[in-house]
C-alpha cells in the first residue's frame, strides 16, 4: 500500500468551506485574526537568518513553499514582500479559490494542487511553511520527511500547530468549536495534535534542527494574538536544515 499524507476526511472538511477563505468574518475568522502575528514572526526570522536588508522588498529573490496553503492567506503577503512563492494544497477547491484571489490581487503565485509526496518539482526552497497543517495530515512522519526534501541546506522550515494537552482540548475544541463557534464543529481532532517534543524528534530524523519554539496566545481583551512563552495550546517552531 502506498504511503500518503492525504486524509480524505480532512480534505472534505475544507472543501465544504473553501469559498470562505477570504471572508474575515467567515469560517476562517480565527486565521484572519492569527495572520498578522504569524506573518510578522516569520518575516522577522527570515530577514534575520538570510541577512536581507532591502527595505521595500525584504524577501526579494527568496523561494518560499507554502504547504497546505488553503486560499492563500500566507502566500499572498509573502509574495507582496518580494518572495517567489509556490503554494500547494491537497484540496483542488482551495487551489481554485487561491488562484482567483491572487489574480484579483495582481500577484504572481505558483499554486499547485498537490501534496509534498506528489509534487513534481526539482528545485529546492529557501523557506518552507507548514502552518496549521500538520494536525490534519494522515502520516506526520512521512509528511515531514517529504516536506524536508524540498528545503535547501541552511534553509528554514516553520511549523505551527496545536500542542496535545488537556488545555488545548478545552480551548481549541470545546471552546473554539462548541462554545465560541469560531470554527466549524469537527475542524480539529485532538488525537492529531502534536507535542513539541514529538515534532522535534521527527525534525532530527530529517536533518531539521530546532532553532526556535514559541507559544502563540489569544488575548480576549485586545482581541489579538501574540507570541508567548505559553506553548500549551498553540505554538510555532523554526527549524534549520543541516
Amino acid at each position: 500500500m502506498k504511503i500518503t499524507t492525504i486524509n480524505n476526511d480532512e480534505i472534505n472538511k475544507f472543501n465544504k468551506i473553501a469559498d470562505e477563505w477570504w471572508n474575515p468574518e467567515g469560517k476562517f475568522k480565527p486565521l484572519h485574526k492569527f495572520n498578522p502575528t504569524r506573518i510578522k514572526y516569520i518575516k522577522k526570522n527570515i530577514i534575520d537568518h538570510f541577512k536581507n536588508n532591502k527595505k521595500n522588498n525584504p524577501l526579494s529573490g527568496l523561494k518560499i513553499l507554502d504547504i497546505g496553503c488553503g486560499g492563500g492567506l500566507l502566500s499572498e503577503p509573502f509574495a507582496r514582500l518580494g518572495a517567489i512563492v509556490t503554494g500547494i494544497d491537497a484540496s483542488d477547491k482551495n487551489i481554485k479559490v487561491a488562484k482567483i484571489h491572487a489574480k484579483k490581487s495582481n500577484l504572481k503565485i505558483n499554486y499547485i494542487c498537490s501534496t509534498p509526496e506528489n509534487l513534481n518539482y526539482y528545485k529546492k526552497f529557501d523557506v518552507i511553511l507548514n502552518m496549521e497543517v500538520v494536525e490534519h495530515v494522515q502520516d506526520l512522519n512521512f509528511f515531514m520527511k517529504q516536506s524536508a526534501k524540498f528545503l535547501k541546506k541552511n534553509g528554514l522550515m516553520f511549523v505551527a500547530t496545536l500542542n496535545k494537552t488537556l488545555k488545548s482540548y478545552v480551548f481549541a475544541i470545546i471552546g473554539a468549536e462548541y462554545i465560541l463557534g469560531w470554527l466549524p464543529i469537527g475542524t480539529h481532532d485532538w488525537e492529531k495534535f502534536v507535542e513539541p517534543s514529538k515534532l522535534i524528534k521527527i525534525g532530527v530524523k530529517n536533518n531539521l534542527k530546532i532553532d526556535l519554539l514559541d507559544g502563540m496566545k489569544y488575548n480576549p481583551i485586545s482581541d489579538q494574538w501574540k507570541i508567548s512563552e505559553d506553548k500549551s495550546v498553540n505554538y510555532i517552531s523554526k527549524f534549520i536544515k543541516v
